[in-house]
């Protein structure tokens, strides 16, 4: 696989609305999220686009032999960037298209790259799913304690 520079982060279903946000309390979320911006400096960290609004995006790793959903980061990063990484719901609420364009412009590449890491990641998706409950790992949030 080859690697890019925005990338599709496909969380497995079982793992799904157990984010940051339903595990700490708004003061704890606010502090975390705040320091990804103030890393940022008024771009998004994937793209370097300048932009108004940063949205706080949860980096996951995932140890498919231990079971282990660990957070390895919280970026701040344009919707548009968001919108590829979570690309199962933009294809929802009809954005694909712009988050496709904006995945090759990012990454450099054509529609058939785009299609091929689409596909990749989707593989790495099932496989993940067969996973029935996922161990979590927040030592991230250690040097917020």
């Amino acid at each position: 696989m080859v690697s890019m520079k925005l990338n599709f982060e496909l969380v497995p279903d079982s793992c799904w609305h157990s984010n940051l946000r339903s595990i700490l309390t708004p003061y704890q979320w606010d502090v975390v999220r705040k320091e990804a911006y103030s890393r940022a400096g008024g771009k998004c960290m994937i793209c370097g686009a300048a932009v108004k609004r940063l949205e706080a995006h949860e980096r996951w790793g995932y140890d498919e032999k231990n079971a282990v959903q660990k957070l390895v980061d919280v970026v701040a990063v344009c919707r548009s960037c968001h919108e590829v990484i979570h690309i199962g719901r933009t294809q929802l609420i009809g954005r694909e298209n712009e988050a496709c364009e904006h995945f090759m412009k990012v990454n450099g590449c054509n529609y058939s790259e785009y299609r091929k890491a689409l596909g990749e990641a989707n593989v790495a998706h099932r496989r993940r799913n067969l996973i029935p409950e996922w161990k979590l790992d927040l030592t991230y949030l250690k040097k917020f304690i």
